[in-house]
């Protein structure tokens, strides 16, 4: 039997003009998730896109569980390519069904005819193929609120198309569609899941990662890039930006309040990730912060932080507890390795007693006692650069 896997657009359906340009590069993201296990052709043609492998012997179990997280694709499933005569569409569902059609109690069958020449309409192919089904499968029972398996039927214009029921894709919209943005990662639970969210709503995800030699070790920041790896799963290729920060952390304790440490210390973090996210063309900055977890993210702690920047903060988790966070964390890997116990530089010189209601002015004239911009400078210079995959 020829098999294909159908990809059902979501949120990309309701577009307008440009609706061509987020299917487009779902095909690229698409594509580009499959290459390690063969060569596709895709096809697209009414809310559907086709791929096709273009040899035998792919392994398309592999093919659909890795489509399940590419952004774009509401559901998918693999599919039995016939041509369009309803005799063959009958002995075509039970054979190609067979296994799970035994292994349930219930069933109903679908169908859709986009070929209007197609001699049948959808109620008489449900009805047809349903009769048949029942008599190859006395056990059977029609249940078509609540069906252990749904045979689905549909009437295309270059074939006829059998498959069972759909399996839920990754859901929002293509990586690459809503632009650029600086994702500042630590080895935390909730920066890997603030990055995920962000790409699935289009955007192209990078990182950057602080650490402080000899404060934080070097399985610390092996932490972090494992998180990026796993990221990639969801996110694609990730531009990854590790800055050395030690200095800037030791003038905050030698020369700030104390109480103000981990603030100071935030605005630094933000100033650096701005420049580096222009220098790469990011437009907005994504933080894994949450109202009230700690101390630096209460809303005045928030509004200092945000003064340090030039362009858009998002936070997408900025609402969410932290049972939330932590589902969406295990969904998508992160967890187990977010919770490994090798602290970041977040934890560095944390004061006894944070200031949970800053004020900017005692904020800035704190920062005005330090060699901002040559600090900035010299820690940027001496970024490392990593590119993340994990295909």
């Amino acid at each position: 039997m020829k098999e294909v896997i159908l990809l059902k657009n979501g949120e990309i359906a309701l577009k307008g003009l440009n609706r061509h340009a987020f299917e487009d590069r779902l095909i690229k993201n698409a594509r580009r998730k499959l290459m390690p296990v063969g060569s596709f052709h895709f096809r697209k043609a009414q809310s559907t896109i086709y791929v096709e492998p273009d040899e035998e012997g792919y392994d398309l179990d592999e093919a659909v569980d890795r489509l399940q997280k590419v952004f774009g694709i509401a559901a998918l499933t693999r599919a039995c390519v016939i041509d369009k005569d309803f005799e063959l569409i009958k002995k075509t569902a039970a054979e190609y069904l067979k296994d799970e059609l035994e292994n349930a109690a219930t069933f109903k069958v679908e169908a859709k005819r986009s070929d209007k020449s197609f001699p049948l309409k959808s109620p008489d192919i449900c009805a047809g193929v349903g009769e048949y089904l029942l008599e190859q499968f006395p056990h059977l029972e029609v249940d078509v609120h609540n069906p252990d398996i749904v045979v689905m039927v549909e009437v295309r214009d270059y074939a006829a198309y059998v498959h069972g029921s759909q399996i839920k894709g990754a859901g929002g919209i293509p990586v690459g569609t809503g632009g650029k943005a600086m994702l500042l990662i630590s080895g935390g639970i909730d920066s890997p899941v603030a990055g995920y969210m962000m790409a699935k709503r289009g955007l192209e995800i990078s990182a950057i990662h602080f650490v402080s030699p000899p404060y934080t070790s070097e399985r610390a920041k092996q932490k972090v890039i494992d998180l990026a790896h796993k990221m990639c799963s969801y996110c694609g290729r990730i531009k990854m930006y590790i800055v050395p920060f030690t200095e800037i952390q030791e003038a905050i304790r030698d020369q700030c309040p104390e109480d103000l440490f981990t603030i100071i210390m935030r605005r630094y973090m933000m100033k650096i990730a701005c420049r580096v996210a222009r220098q790469n063309e990011c437009e907005a900055l994504v933080t894994g912060e949450s109202v009230g977890q700690v101390a630096s993210q209460t809303i005045q702690a928030i509004a200092c932080t945000d003064e340090a920047c030039d362009m858009p903060v998002l936070r997408p988790v900025i609402g969410m507890d932290k049972d939330e966070i932590v589902i969406i964390s295990r969904k998508i890997d992160t967890f187990e390795t977010s919770i490994l116990p090798y602290e970041d530089c977040c934890t560095v010189f944390t004061p006894k007693h944070p200031r949970t209601k800053p004020q900017l002015k005692f904020v800035k004239f704190a920062e005005d006692e330090m060699n901002a911009e040559e600090l900035i400078n010299r820690a940027i210079e001496n970024i490392e650069q990593l590119n993340i995959s994990n295909s």
